[in-house]
């Protein structure tokens, strides 16, 4: 690194102001200001550092604690080389400079620059993003943003029908479909259940292709008995609904909208890696993705969104500790302490944790070795984690070998060496 970067600067970002100072090869303070958050301000910073180091862009190394944002983009944009590092390295690196734990802007600003210029194997070199990643990983986020919201709202609208009309709540466990909302406009109470139609319900249901219940057994759960209730209950109760059920309308129609941009950043996303110089007779990296038991639209979406550095680079290892299916492990003496890991990018485990969990009901091998951990006393989650690594190492080498997957694969390399023995 110093053979190669002339002055580091270490960037201690915030929302108003951003602290800088910068470095020369041998640790000496060159200079150091604060620049106010935006547009000149920014512009200000680069100039700043031009300025005192009379350099190209290309000799000067830049620290700072995330990996993203405007601040990293607009270093980017000017030709710096920007590393980032973890927080909690960072906090490490402080004790060099304070025992005692004395933290201001400054301090860290310093902190950052100098790490970066004797320790930057700890440091991560930011690439520039794909525009489609970008826009992908926008959309996954307010994909999972919007379905948050929804499960909210499905919530309350359980709640007021508990209040006064639990029937409905027996038809179905998902309150917040579609369906189900146009089916309690149609039947707001007990008592217009009793009068309703049963081929009314039945065009409803066909409408929506709902087919694990017909109107005849909705119609005969709606009709039982129902609660008592104080007088202007439901009116209050069904009242607070409709604006609910309203919420959730637009709700769902922006998921579906969500939904629809995910997958067509992906296909272009694909249609960019297939068109790629040099690579036409490869499979492509979405393809692989797609072609392992148990990714679907989500977990496929926030892989290409939140961990692109480490699959472009295969990198089992990083991939397997941002998804947290690499354990922590204290070993001192005798004394050996297995934990979960924590720290942890929680997209990526939540994306893990339903890969896993859909792969043990399609894949045989990913069940088997499922089974055997439950077996051996693991708990569900400490299973689905190692089966979830398990699939992770068989990505990496499919990307790596450019193969989709393979359940057949063991069988043919046993079969193979049983032909030919060594």
């Amino acid at each position: 690194m110093t053979g190669e970067c002339k002055w580091f600067v270490g960037v201690d970002w915030a929302s108003q102001t951003h602290h800088v100072r910068l470095l020369d090869a041998k640790g000496y303070t060159l200079g150091e200001r604060g620049f106010a958050h935006g547009g000149e301000g920014l512009a200000e910073m680069a100039a700043w550092i031009l300025g005192l180091t009379r350099s190209g862009a290309e000799a000067v190394c830049v620290a700072i604690e995330v990996p993203h944002g405007p601040v990293v983009e607009s270093l980017m944009e000017h030709g710096f080389r920007v590393h980032a590092i973890n927080p909690k390295q960072l906090d490490r690196f402080r004790d060099r400079f304070s025992p005692a734990g004395a933290k201001d802007d400054s301090r860290d600003a310093e902190v950052l620059a100098d790490a970066l210029r004797t320790d930057p194997r700890c440091f991560r070199t930011i690439e520039p993003i794909n525009p489609i990643v970008v826009q992908l990983r926008e959309w996954s986020r307010l994909a999972e943003e919007l379905r948050g919201e929804r499960t909210r709202l499905g919530n309350r609208v359980r709640e007021l029908l508990w209040r006064y009309y639990p029937q409905l709540l027996d038809l179905t466990d998902d309150v917040a479909a579609p369906w189900f909302l146009d089916l309690w406009r149609l039947i707001p109470t007990p008592q217009k259940a009793a009068r309703v139609h049963e081929t009314t319900v039945e065009r409803l249901l066909k409408r929506y292709r709902i087919r694990r219940i017909t109107a005849a057994q909705a119609l005969q759960k709606l009709r039982t008995t129902a609660i008592p209730v104080a007088p202007g209950t439901e009116h209050a109760a069904s009242a607070h609904l409709e604006v609910v059920a309203k919420q959730l309308d637009l709700v769902n129609r922006q998921i579906g909208e969500a939904e629809r941009r995910i997958d067509r950043l992906t296909g272009q996303l694909a249609d960019a890696e297939e068109n790629a110089p040099g690579q036409i007779n490869e499979q492509r990296d979405v393809t692989i993705l797609r072609s392992s038991p148990g990714v679907g639209r989500t977990v496929l979406a926030t892989l290409l969104a939140e961990a692109p550095d480490a699959l472009r680079r295969r990198d089992y290892q990083a991939l397997r500790c941002l998804c947290g299916s690499a354990p922590i492990t204290k070993r001192s003496g005798k004394s050996k302490i297995v934990l979960m890991r924590r720290a942890v990018h929680v997209r990526l485990r939540n994306a893990l944790y339903h890969w896993a969990r859909t792969a043990i009901q399609h894949d045989q091998r990913s069940r088997s070795k499922y089974a055997a951990l439950r077996a051996r006393g693991h708990g569900h989650g400490r299973a689905l984690r190692s089966v979830a690594d398990r699939l992770l190492a068989v990505l990496c080498a499919m990307l790596k070998s450019q193969t989709i997957f393979d359940p057949n694969l063991a069988a043919k390399r046993s079969s193979t060496v049983a032909e030919n023995p060594a």
